[in-house]
Parts: structure tokens; C-alpha cells; sequence
């Protein structure tokens, strides 16, 4: 495994890919906020164990990624979302699975609208039902919005403030029955902070825009489709997971009990399982 760059459409987009390019090829695509070493090492390699092919990538603003200053964002959801084609494109790859999580569930369903031929078959973790839920969904916990809400005084040059910065994020977004794994949390910030070219750059996506003629069409998806939800999650509620399930015929609810939002270690050979045997299926 070595990190390769990709330049595309006047960006550098930073890739990783994981075993046999003649095995089925998988993408996956993390969430806002977050670069590609936020997939744990341990979940991909059960992926390649399972003979699969693992590709993931750093979106814009994270990890060695094109960045651009803190509030000056170039780039729309779409944008980010066109990434995942480049990623194909740049591997040689006419289609593929892919596996998102939270934002990039969101981009890889737009991915699976804008072009289907280019998409094997979905799995979506922690993932936005782009349509009316029916019902109010949750706010988010006062406690998280006030700890993104220090982003401002945030001493971004100081290692030790930035990792417990992002390891009490972690801890937020999780929320499960289980205890939160803090030392591995602290592990891969701390190789954000050191690999990252302009790790602040990553709250852009906080102001995201774009995106908005996929709203009301998760329903309109044709690619055999995986849904993976925390029934605790305290970002994107469990009730979007249901949905999603409901609005495409086919499709897969597994339901993760005492997950939040997070990719927690005990459900590691779960994802691994259902993933594996749902990209079996959809060759």
C-alpha cells in the first residue's frame, strides 16, 4: 500500500488502494470533516481478506488533498461528488462498489444518480435520506454544536489542542453503548495533524452547498443497495437508515444496536460481513 496523487480538473486528489486490482474493486468514501485514514486499517484489510480490491481517497480540505484557506471553499457538494469519478477514472476502473459514510454516503448517491453504469452497488453507512423524512428527525446534541462551536479559538498549530479537539468530536459523534476508543481516536488524529497540509481546511465542509436536484430521488436509485445505520446515531438519526431501506425496492437494513455515529470496532466484522456478502451478490 502507498498513498498515489491523482491530478484531475486542477486538483490533487491523495488515494490509497488495498490489494488486487483483478479482484472486485471497492471505493470508499468517508464523511465531511474526516480524510480517508478515518476507514480503520483493520476494516479494510477484512475487506481484502474477503478478496476484494480497497480504494479510498482524501476529499478536498482533508489530509493531502487540495486545500483551500479556512472560509474561502471552492468547490460545491457536486464537486466533491465528481471527485469519486476521478478516483474510478484515475485507477482505470469503468465501475465499482461503493461504500459511504455519512457525507459520503450522500456523494456516493449522487454518484449512483448522475451515473449508474458507473456503480456496482451501494452500501451506505451512517447515511442522509435525500427526501422528506415524514417525520422531524433529532437535533443534534447542544453538546456537540457547542464543541464545534470553539473551532474559532482553536489553536490549530498546537498538536496536543487539535487531537483533543478532535478525539472529544469522535467521543460526541459516537454516543453508543459502547466505550468510546479514545487511544485509537488520538492514533489517527494525531497522523491527520502530522500528514495534513492544512488540517483547519477541513472545517469548509461544515458551509457545503450544492447538491440540491438529488433531493426527493433517493427513491429514483437502481444500484443494489446495502444500508448500514446506528440505531443511537446522534448525527444522522437512525430514521434516515429506515427510510432509505423503504424508498428503494431491494434494498438491505442491517442495523447496528449500540452504534452512534461511528465505525466502531466490535462492528467491525459485521460491516466487514455485510459489505462482503453484498458486493458478492451485486456483480
Amino acid at each position: 500500500m502507498t498513498e498515489r496523487i491523482l491530478e484531475t480538473r486542477g486538483i490533487r486528489l491523495c488515494t490509497e488502494a488495498f490489494g488486487s486490482p483483478t479482484d472486485p474493486p471497492i471505493l470508499l468514501v468517508m464523511g465531511a470533516v474526516s480524510s480517508m485514514k478515518w476507514w480503520p486499517d483493520p476494516l479494510v484489510e477484512r475487506l481484502v481478506a474477503a478478496g476484494r480490491y480497497v480504494i479510498r481517497h482524501d476529499h478536498r480540505d482533508t489530509g493531502r488533498s487540495t486545500t483551500w484557506p479556512l472560509g474561502a471553499r471552492g468547490y460545491s457538494v457536486d464537486d466533491l461528488a465528481d471527485d469519486l469519478l476521478a478516483v474510478l477514472d484515475g485507477y482505470g476502473l469503468a465501475r465499482a462498489h461503493l461504500v459511504g459514510m455519512s457525507l459520503g454516503g450522500m456523494l456516493s448517491q449522487i454518484v449512483a444518480l448522475k451515473a449508474p453504469e458507473r456503480v456496482l452497488s451501494l452500501t451506505l453507512i451512517s447515511a442522509e435520506f435525500l427526501g422528506d423524512l415524514g417525520v422531524e428527525p433529532p437535533p443534534l446534541s447542544p453538546a456537540l454544536l457547542a464543541h464545534f462551536g470553539t473551532v474559532a479559538t482553536l489553536d490549530w498549530s498546537n498538536e496536543a489542542a487539535v487531537l483533543d479537539f478532535m478525539v472529544e468530536a469522535g467521543r460526541l459523534n459516537a454516543s453508543g453503548r459502547r466505550p468510546y476508543d479514545a487511544a485509537f481516536a488520538r492514533r489517527v488524529a494525531a497522523e491527520e495533524f502530522r500528514r495534513s497540509s492544512s488540517l483547519q481546511s477541513m472545517m469548509n465542509h461544515a458551509t457545503l452547498t450544492g447538491g440540491e436536484q438529488w433531493y426527493g430521488r433517493s427513491h429514483e436509485l437502481r444500484a443494489p443497495l446495502l444500508v448500514i445505520h446506528g440505531a443511537l446515531d446522534p448525527v444522522v438519526p437512525y430514521v434516515h437508515g429506515v427510510a432509505l431501506a423503504r424508498a428503494v425496492p431491494g434494498a438491505r437494513l442491517v442495523t447496528l444496536e449500540d452504534a452512534g455515529h461511528e465505525l466502531h470496532e466490535a462492528d467491525w466484522p459485521t460491516l466487514a460481513g455485510a459489505i462482503t456478502a453484498h458486493t458478492a451478490a451485486a456483480r
